[in-house]
């Protein structure tokens, strides 16, 4: 078994093995608490350019099956595991967690002492770290060194949005679906709404949508900083105002932030599938699955033109929006829960019942 090392920009040394890929990487490292769903956080695109930490002890014990990826392809930028299952045991499994990562090029690290990790990240915050095989551990830190010097992170939306356009099945409503890095999930929920979706790029303008007739709008999840997508805010605002629109989790933001608001980083993000969220309206608790960096803040908020609808009761952090006047729902969680729970599966349907009945405002007041 070959020795890999994750040096963290703190100058923090983790030791453990490595499977995977032969190959350094660098990223942000961050930790999900999901309980399963190994699969699924391997190719969410949200997940562009980071180490993810699993904070569940033991990763692979159903192994990979044929249906549960989220993209084509990864991309992480390496995982870091406390243990890995070698021998996994599920009636789909076709693989073990290990040959996958070695086959898709993933570089990752076990027998990491993963509680120590997550306990710096949550004390100190998320920061880079790098991954190494096969070194010195002076030979590793200098290295490091020189890769935290010469990082530059691309514009991950870029990296992982939709060139072209993408039409999916179904005579229902057309959604069109505002891809900043989409789940799978996403798509099979509207599908299984009725819906005819088309994909379109992230950078996809106002008069372009108009000409495809959407009958509602979904701005989608996706990675990085929503502030990068700052030169496209004026079309978003634009779409927002014209159509019923939906936005999860980086769609969330970006529909916030063209509407004048402001996002702030939080210390080491929620990513998990365990996260409790407060219905405002109702004051109902629903468990939600989560994989973001960055918040609205509440003082940037114009609560005149947007009521807050859902509150995270870890930190109070708002999780949901809905426009006064306009169709516009946002939710900072994922409601179609891939891995995680199915609590909040409804927003969706009710979204597309709004764009059925052909909703132009909500007149909350």
């Amino acid at each position: 078994m070959k020795k890999g090392m994750l040096i963290l920009e703190n100058g923090a040394v983790f030791q453990g093995t490595w499977i995977g890929a032969e190959e350094e990487r660098i990223g942000e490292v961050v930790f999900t608490t999901s309980m399963t769903g190994y699969q699924e956080t391997l190719t969410d695109p949200s997940y562009a350019g980071q180490i993810v930490t699993f904070t569940y002890p033991l990763i692979g014990n159903y192994g990979i099956n044929l249906y549960d990826d989220e993209a084509i392809k990864p991309a992480v930028a390496g995982l870091i595991m406390g243990e890995i299952a070698e021998l996994p045991s599920h009636y789909l499994s076709v693989q073990s967690f290990s040959d996958h990562l070695e086959d898709l090029k993933i570089s990752a690290l076990t027998g990491v002492d993963t509680r120590a990790l997550v306990r710096m990240i949550r004390e100190k915050g998320t920061m880079l770290g790098t991954l190494h095989v096969q070194q010195e551990e002076g030979e590793a830190k200098a290295r490091h060194l020189k890769m935290i010097e010469e990082y530059t992170p691309p514009f991950w939306i870029e990296e992982v949005s939709s060139p072209n356009l993408k039409h999916f099945g179904g005579e229902g409503p057309h959604i069109l679906l505002i891809d900043y890095g989409f789940k799978k999930s996403i798509v099979d929920a509207l599908l299984k709404e009725g819906c005819r979706v088309t994909v379109a790029p992230y950078s996809i303008s106002f008069e372009e949508v108009k000409k495809m007739a959407p009958d509602g709008i979904l701005f989608s999840n996706g990675p990085g900083d929503p502030m990068e997508l700052h030169p496209w805010f004026k079309e978003v605002k634009a779409m927002t105002m014209q159509y019923p629109s939906l936005g999860i989790c980086l769609g969330h933001q970006v529909i916030a932030l063209a509407h004048g608001a402001k996002t702030e980083k939080l210390p080491f993000g929620h990513r998990g599938a365990n996260h409790p969220v407060k219905e405002s309206l109702t004051g109902k608790v629903w468990i939600t699955t989560q994989n973001h960096g960055y918040v609205v803040t509440e003082e940037s908020l114009n609560q005149e033109e947007f009521i807050i609808t859902y509150r995270n009761l870890n930190d109070q952090s708002i999780e949901g929006l809905k426009h006064r006047i306009y169709p516009i729902e946002t939710v900072q969680f994922h409601p179609e829960a891939h891995p995680g729970p199915t609590d909040t599966q409804f927003i969706i349907a009710s979204f597309v019942e709004r764009v059925r009945m052909g909703e132009k405002t909500y007149a909350v007041r």
